[in-house]
């Protein structure tokens, strides 16, 4: 063994060392950017099918609005996933990314890889709107509502994992109370929305 060689083996877990904390870092990152985009696209997805702001602009530019969010959510949903899968050290396979529930797996990346996948089938059922019938495509669609809790729940054990929770917990909160609120006025009878003066009554 030559002197370079020895020199290079000796470099090597550095340079894997540096390559996973930057892996670390995308994952990190991505996650982040995808809760944001995440709660937006709740947020705007229920104006939308709510028309509480139309008059802003036309149907057409909410509709785009909303599939520009959640195309941005599932975006950086996937590249945070995928982070983990290129790791050297720790690294996540295939069926441990897309499986969830399997032995030796922690219950917060189930619940990632669950609300993920969720979010991917609504994606999908979205683009076939025109093929299936509206109440069975609303359902559907409505599962969003299951899959934001599930990744508020993975996005907060993942920071109490990671030891980042008392730096991120308020931007968190911040973003979730809003669309937590919208979801639950969303599903208020309209009587219950007049009265509050959320909506005008119809004369």
């Amino acid at each position: 063994m030559t002197v370079s060689d020895s020199w290079a083996m000796a470099l090597m877990p550095l340079a894997q060392q540096s390559t996973d904390a930057g892996l670390r870092s995308v994952a990190q990152i991505s996650a982040r950017i995808s809760y944001v985009f995440m709660c937006l696209t709740l947020c705007w997805g229920i104006l939308t099918a709510t028309g509480w702001v139309r008059n802003l602009t036309g149907r057409k530019a909410l509709r785009s609005g909303h599939v520009v969010l959640a195309t941005l959510t599932l975006t950086f949903g996937i590249v945070h996933a995928a982070s983990f899968y290129f790791m050297s050290v720790g690294a996540f396979s295939v069926a441990r990314l897309t499986v969830p529930l399997l032995p030796g797996g922690l219950a917060r990346h189930s619940l990632g890889i669950i609300g993920l996948e969720l979010m991917l089938a609504i994606a999908f059922t979205a683009s076939l709107y025109r093929f299936i019938a509206y109440r069975r495509w609303l359902w559907l669609h409505r599962l969003a509502y299951l899959a934001i809790p599930l990744l508020v729940i993975h996005s907060f054990f993942g920071a109490i994992a990671n030891g980042h929770l008392a730096v991120l917990w308020l931007a968190g909160l911040t973003l979730l109370v809003p669309t937590i609120t919208l979801s639950v006025l969303r599903f208020l009878p309209s009587r219950a929305l007049e009265r509050i003066g959320l909506v005008e009554e119809l004369v």
